[in-house]
């Protein structure tokens, strides 16, 4: 047994899936990886292209081209959209099931009920559309910068209340909504009326707390996301950790993914979760890392390919150092989990299919083919380990080990 580290470039996206032409539209032409070369002439990834990024893209560039001896793949997304947050619960081994989008107002009452049930102060605020207010600390509404109805945010201030029990306050949320997520988060140095002051209305639909205008983000930030349908018990970092096996999550990865029995390390900078990669597997005698590179993501967001590069570079450049340092028994996969195309027209994330490029240093030439979902990933690092299967998934580990 040795090290399994799966490297995550956040939405470096390999070209649109088939279905979006019925379900996202707008992506129809998405290809996060090529447009970015075609946008950069002269760009050289060297470890990316070492590890079969062209050979995955099915294309060469002057200065880039298909490596004969890679070993690698691709993968469709199986979950709904293109989505980080389900994109690691889906390589993590779940089986995504499809949550329902509708404003929080088509559940404020039941959620009331219920914490009123379970013995919460709770009061509506708003005129028109409301938000609840529990314990005089937190506020639950809907998310406002996600898509309309995607997400509902749980916003308190630690000066009055304890990170555990707005988990608790989240997941009694959880247990009567079916959108996307449940983001249970907050900060100190924050007032009631920080949160009061800051509600925003969006679209006459949407009511919630500007996160960033209410400071929650400023001090001791924490965050846990609570996805629907989502159950750790059968995902590949509980499975490991009932296993004495150790898990290491970092980056965006350690605040989306439920870690209970392993290390999480949360970060953006793209420098500095790499770095923590590279020091976490020297520590490690044997295990697996998760790490994820958000930064690329943020670019998309932005729509700048320059600074999508960058990131790129910055990856390109540790990912080689880590490969310096692996050992016979030692595995890499690098993908992404969705596409982000800064060149399609819009600031969203972009359905695509996902890179696999996977290095041992024994092995050459491997074509793992297109993968349904990327859940085959923890699949393999279930298969690798010698321990129960996650939920969904099929290993591919016979065709590298």
């Amino acid at each position: 047994m040795g090290k399994f580290t799966v490297i995550v470039l956040d939405s470096y996206g390999v070209g649109y899936m088939d279905d979006v032409i019925k379900t996202r539209p707008e992506d129809f032409g998405a290809n996060t990886a090529k447009h970015i070369f075609e946008k950069t002439p002269g760009l050289k990834l060297p470890t990316l292209e070492k590890l079969g990024l062209m050979n995955a893209l099915n294309m060469e560039t002057q200065d880039m081209k298909k490596n004969p001896d890679a070993v690698f793949g691709k993968s469709s997304l199986m979950h709904f959209n293109a989505d980080t947050f389900y994109g690691h619960q889906e390589i993590m081994g779940t089986n995504p099931k499809h949550p329902i989008m509708e404003p929080f107002s088509k559940k404020i009452d039941i959620v009331y009920n219920e914490l009123i049930k379970k013995g919460y102060n709770v009061e509506y605020i708003g005129e028109k559309l409301k938000i609840l207010l529990v314990n005089n600390c937190v506020t639950v509404g809907d998310n406002l910068e996600a898509d309309g109805g995607q997400a509902y945010n749980v916003t308190s201030t630690f000066d009055k209340i304890s990170f555990e029990e707005v988990i608790e306050i989240g997941k009694i949320v959880r247990s009567q909504v079916q959108v996307s997520r449940v983001i249970a988060f907050g900060g100190k140095d924050v007032t009631k009326d920080d949160l009061i002051n800051s509600i925003e209305t969006k679209d006459d639909t949407y009511i919630g707390v500007n996160a960033p205008k209410s400071g929650v983000y400023n001090k001791d930030y924490l965050v846990i996301h609570l996805g629907y349908g989502i159950d750790p018990e059968v995902q590949i970092p509980t499975i490991l950790g009932k296993n004495n096996i150790p898990v290491t999550l970092i980056g965006k990865v350690a605040d989306i993914v439920e870690n209970r029995y392993g290390k999480s390390i949360p970060g953006v900078d793209t420098e500095y979760v790499m770095k923590q990669t590279i020091e976490e597997f020297k520590k490690m005698k044997d295990g697996f890392i998760c790490t994820n590179v958000q930064e690329t993501d943020l670019a998309g967001h932005a729509e700048n390919v320059e600074r999508y590069v960058e990131k790129l570079k910055v990856s390109d450049k540790y990912i080689k150092q880590l490969i310096d340092i692996m050992e016979d028994d030692d595995y890499l996969i690098v993908m992404a989990d969705h596409g982000n195309d800064p060149t399609i027209g819009h600031s969203h994330h972009t359905r695509e299919n996902v890179p696999l490029l996977i290095y041992n240093k024994n092995k050459k030439n491997i074509n793992i083919g297109h993968r349904k979902t990327m859940s085959d990933v923890g699949a393999t690092v279930a298969e690798y380990f010698k321990i129960e299967a996650p939920e969904n998934g099929t290993s591919f580990l016979n065709q590298i080990i």
